[in-house]
C-alpha cells in the first residue's frame, strides 16, 4: 500500500506542471510592444507570451513556465488578455486599445506597487 501511495504521488507531482493552463491568445493582436521602463519587449504569437531583451534574448516564457487562470476578452476598450503566474509571483492584464497601435500593461505584484505602462509597437 505505501508502495502505491509513494507512486501516485511522483506520478502527481510529474504531472502537476503539464496541469498548467495552456496560452490561446484567441482574438488579442499578435505581435510586440516595448516596455521602455525595463527596457523589455512583450512577445505575444500562436500559443505564447514572452519577455524579450531588445536583443531578441529571451527573458522569461510564460509557455514554459505555465500560467494559471487565464482569460481572453473584449472589453469596450478593447481585447485584453488576464492571467497569473505563479513561477513569476505576479498576474498580468494587458489591453490593446482599439484606437491605438500600442498596448496597456498591467502588474499586480505582491509587496510592491502595481506596475503600469503603455507599451509602443515595436
Amino acid at each position: 500500500m505505501k508502495r502505491f501511495a509513494l507512486t501516485a504521488l511522483i506520478l502527481a507531482l510529474a504531472l502537476a506542471p503539464a496541469a498548467a493552463q495552456g496560452i490561446d491568445l484567441g482574438n488579442f493582436p499578435l505581435g510586440s510592444w516595448l516596455d521602455a521602463n525595463y527596457d523589455a519587449v512583450w512577445e505575444f504569437s500562436s500559443g505564447n507570451i514572452r519577455i524579450l531583451s531588445p536583443a531578441g534574448d529571451v527573458l522569461f516564457d510564460f509557455g514554459a513556465a505555465g500560467v494559471q487562470n487565464f482569460k481572453v476578452g473584449a472589453g469596450g476598450d478593447g481585447p485584453f488578455i488576464t492571467f497569473a503566474c505563479e513561477a513569476a509571483g505576479r498576474t498580468y492584464k494587458i489591453t490593446k486599445p482599439l484606437t491605438k497601435s500600442s498596448a496597456v500593461l498591467e502588474i499586480q505584484r505582491p509587496n510592491l506597487a502595481d506596475y503600469k505602462v503603455e507599451m509602443p509597437k515595436k
